[in-house]
């Protein structure tokens, strides 16, 4: 428990603060999903047409904090290589090759 008049107003803020970061994180979190279903139900104009959005609010998310710049830099990647139908994954081919060596 805080005991100074500064303790307890910080310990207000904090709450506030943490409302307002879950809310924005689940928007976030929210949206990313609602892009990456879309996806696999193969509607790939829709999902062109939702991916300014996530992006949007990924770059709010690192500018105000929520995330870390990388972070959002690297979701937005993955993000795009899903939509351009790249896969992150090595396939059968790359692990044979690499076997073989």
């Amino acid at each position: 428990m805080p005991n100074t008049k500064a303790a307890k107003k910080a310990l207000r803020q904090n709450e506030r603060k943490k409302v307002h970061n879950l809310r924005k994180k689940r928007g976030l979190l929210s949206a990313i999903k609602d892009y990456k279903k879309t996806i696999e139900a193969g509607q790939n104009a829709e999902a062109a047409a939702k991916l300014p959005n996530v992006y949007k609010k990924l770059d709010k998310a690192a500018k105000t904090g929520l995330i870390k710049p990388n972070k959002a830099s690297r979701l937005k990647s993955r993000l795009t290589k899903k939509l351009k139908g790249g896969t992150s994954a090595p396939t059968t081919e790359d692990q044979t090759v690499d076997q073989e060596l």
